[in-house]
């Protein structure tokens, strides 16, 4: 549940209704992580596919109505317009590393390839990212992270958030605390583009 509460953060929302109806939602482009996520929390609830606007990638949304979710989502911090006022809740130290891996999943990102490309010596490198609406959310993760031996980072302004950036050394050692020996719900994508590198380097 705690990778399920760390995709809601980054990329779900909360809707409440003039009828008195509550729901929770996520709209991704990877059906089938939503569908993990809907055995998780056991629920019958169907997956919508959205209607595609121009060449942007087919999404789908996973909605589920129960006010009793939403007040503990609430209580735990999110809120109907979340993006520029979230704060990381206080998540067991065991529980860390799944939350820390749905967020990535639904916020984050992690690029790989050749630097200074124009030099003799090409760098081959990687570098992650976690993005959000709210400053304070990434400093506090930022900081907590410090005690997991995630020493860099950089924080970054862009139009519409911020980016808390890390390198090559700072994002193998983030590979290895989101994906542990027992994590099973992940991005495959994603887990693969570290992988990758890993075995470029080897």
């Amino acid at each position: 549940m705690a990778y399920v509460l760390g995709f809601i953060y980054a990329d779900g929302n909360i809707i409440f209704t003039k009828r008195g109806t509550w729901f929770w939602s996520l709209q991704i482009n990877d059906k089938e992580i939503l569908e993990e996520i809907k055995k998780v929390i056991n629920s019958e609830h169907i997956i919508s596919k959205k209607k595609k606007y121009n060449n942007r990638k087919q999404s789908y949304r996973l909605q589920v109505g129960s006010k009793e979710m939403c007040e503990d989502l609430m209580h735990l911090g999110l809120t109907e317009r979340k993006s520029k006022t979230i704060l990381l809740p206080e998540i067991p130290k065991k529980y860390f590393p799944d939350f820390l891996r749905g967020y990535f999943d639904g916020d984050g990102g992690v690029w790989v390839g050749f630097k200074n490309k124009q030099r003799i010596h090409k760098i081959y490198a990687i570098s992650t990212a976690f993005t959000s609406g709210s400053r304070e959310f990434l400093v506090v993760l930022k900081e907590i992270l410090f005690k997991y031996g995630v020493l860099g980072g950089s924080l970054v302004q862009k139009e519409r958030g911020f980016d808390l950036k890390y390198s090559i050394k700072d994002s193998l050692i983030l590979y290895k605390i989101m994906y542990n020996d027992k994590c099973s719900l992940f991005l495959k994508r994603k887990k693969e583009r570290f992988e990758s590198f890993i075995k470029m380097r080897s």
